[in-house]
């Protein structure tokens, strides 16, 4: 084998090992090309209940892999349709965050069909000290008054929506701004809450707020148990536990006295024996 012929071996087995050494380091360091999707997404803040227009929307891209689950990929799609949920701006909007009904705006947007909105009077009191926001869940408690033998509370509601505090129809956050939340403290303590119920519920709540006193009872909304225990609560239950008095001491039995008459001239002793209680002269 001629010198030329080795030559030429080496160089072309030096150049498929720095051909291979390329495709190697390119493969792993050279980052890979996702492929997105085009979504919809909010351009501003919004509240619940607004109408979506062609201004609210724009599209954002998303890899395919992070694909928001419902997420709207046609325009049409979330045309003309209310917001059942406070979005902010770039926030992406999902089939699961309008409603199907159309042409309707504000707060009768995000009333489910076969739903009732009703308004009950609380104050810092009845209303958990206004810790409940808006889309909180609550349980409708219910006072009879009266006296201690006729007061009565017992649970009417159980795991309901609360639609909104006053005009409020939207939750704070941490993201609240400082207006907002000075707002918030200048809401009077006495105000009204709205409550989603069922026909037959809004009945009950309607009779309850004049027969009595509602108050609300605030719960996790991921806790959708039922209470085992539906009895009403009397006032024995508040003094179920305290002392019982101590039994009346028995009465002493009556003092007898004994009477005689003094002799003439003579002295009255008065001689106490016990409960017995004579005189006796000398």
């Amino acid at each position: 084998m001629d010198r030329q012929r080795v030559l030429l071996i080496f160089g072309a087995a030096w150049v498929s090992a720095a051909l291979l050494t390329w495709f190697l380091y390119a493969s792993t360091k050279t980052p890979r090309v996702e492929k997105t999707i085009g979504i919809q997404a909010a351009s501003r803040d919004m509240v619940a209940g607004t109408l979506l227009r062609k201004s609210d929307l724009k599209i954002i891209r998303v890899q395919e892999k992070d694909l928001p689950k419902a997420a709207i990929l046609n325009q049409k799609d979330a045309l003309d349709r209310p917001l059942l949920f406070p979005v902010s701006a770039n926030e992406p909007i999902t089939l699961t965050k309008i409603a199907s009904a159309t042409g309707i705006e504000g707060l009768a947007a995000i009333i489910d069909v076969g739903k009732r909105a009703i308004s009950v009077p609380i104050n810092d009191a009845s209303g958990v000290s206004g810790l409940i926001q808006p889309r909180s869940h609550v349980d409708v408690l219910f006072t009879k008054p009266g006296s201690p033998a006729e007061a009565v509370t017992t649970t009417i509601l159980e795991d309901v929506i609360v639609l909104a505090i006053g005009r409020t129809t939207e939750g704070t956050n941490s993201s609240t701004t400082a207006a907002a939340t000075a707002q918030a403290a200048a809401r009077p303590p006495a105000q009204s809450a709205t409550l989603l119920v069922s026909p037959e519920q809004a009945r009950k709540l309607e009779l309850a707020k004049n027969q009595g006193r509602v108050s609300l009872a605030l719960r996790n909304p991921l806790d959708r148990t039922e209470a085992s225990d539906r009895s009403a609560t009397t006032s024995d239950a508040l003094y179920a536990l305290a002392p019982k008095p101590p039994p009346p001491k028995p009465a002493p039995p009556p003092r007898v006295i004994v009477e005689t008459k003094p002799k003439k001239g003579g002295r009255v002793v008065e001689v106490f024996r016990g409960d017995k209680h004579v005189q006796e002269s000398f």
